[in-house]
């Protein structure tokens, strides 16, 4: 049955869409919550080797990634070891969703250019206070995130026991 009242989208707000809720943090979003954040978002470039942000900057911002290739890095001592390479259709920075929180890691574009997707922590915020069903099904996809890593962490502590104390890390 046609319903008249019924909100329709645009081909184009289809396609953000359809690539947003392929993205963890939105993957629990329907069209009517995602169309939220569609203002908030913008687009930006970067060349190779521009940093994104630096460990310790404030969250304040969270970018997925549309086109090119960036590294998150931790510094250690003079140098920095690379955690992930982060791809097209993946989301980083992703502790905006928080407030008040810090980088922990170092963002650098590793491909020649990268086209991001930025959306604002002010935005994010503002839209869980008025939509306190968006920010609980986006929170839940951060703690299976942060759970998930969790996991590869002691595992991967499992697999080098020994290098370093695991205990260090809850004190």
């Amino acid at each position: 049955m046609y319903n008249p009242f019924k909100k329709t989208y645009s081909e184009a707000e289809k396609r953000q869409f359809d690539f947003l809720s392929k993205i963890k943090f939105f993957e629990r979003l329907r069209y009517s919550e995602l169309v939220h954040f569609i203002p908030a978002i913008h687009e930006r470039k970067y060349l190779k080797n521009e940093v994104v942000f630096f460990r310790n900057d404030p969250s304040q911002a969270l970018y997925i990634m549309d086109k090119g290739r960036v590294l998150l890095s931790i510094d250690i001592k003079d140098s920095f070891e690379t955690i992930l390479t982060v791809n097209a259709g993946t989301a980083f920075g992703e502790n905006s969703l928080l407030e008040g929180s810090k980088r922990i890691y170092t963002a650098i574009v590793d491909s020649e250019e990268a086209t991001l997707w930025v959306i604002p922590n002010y935005a994010i915020l503002e839209i869980f206070e008025s939509n306190p069903k968006i920010q609980a099904r986006m929170l839940t996809s951060l703690s299976e995130f942060y759970n998930q890593n969790n996991k590869r962490l002691f595992s991967s502590y499992q697999n080098s026991y020994g290098f370093f104390k695991l205990g260090q890390m809850f004190e």
